[in-house]
């Protein structure tokens, strides 16, 4: 169940954060809901280093089951050094 919530936030941070949403297509309320998902979700236990938003990633992109990373490394490297 959707609920309106009122918020006082100065004017131009409303302006741009208009702007942002419509540059990615989206609804400011709709980046607002997901910020505030992001930020009151409980903590798993990880052991994770990396920050909450970040982590929240993982699993999101789904790598070819043949990938090898350490060749996709080396040729990276190569590519840039030689």
């Amino acid at each position: 169940m959707n609920t309106k919530l009122t918020l006082t936030i100065k004017q131009e941070i409303i302006e741009k954060a208009k702007q942002y949403a419509k540059s990615k297509n989206r609804s400011l309320s709709d980046i607002i809901e997901n910020y505030l998902k992001l930020l009151t979700k409980k903590e798993t236990k990880s052991t994770s280093n990396l920050d909450p938003s970040i982590d929240s990633l993982k699993g999101a992109f789904k790598m070819p089951e043949n990938f090898d990373y350490q060749k996709e490394l080396q040729d990276r490297i190569e590519k840039k050094y030689l």
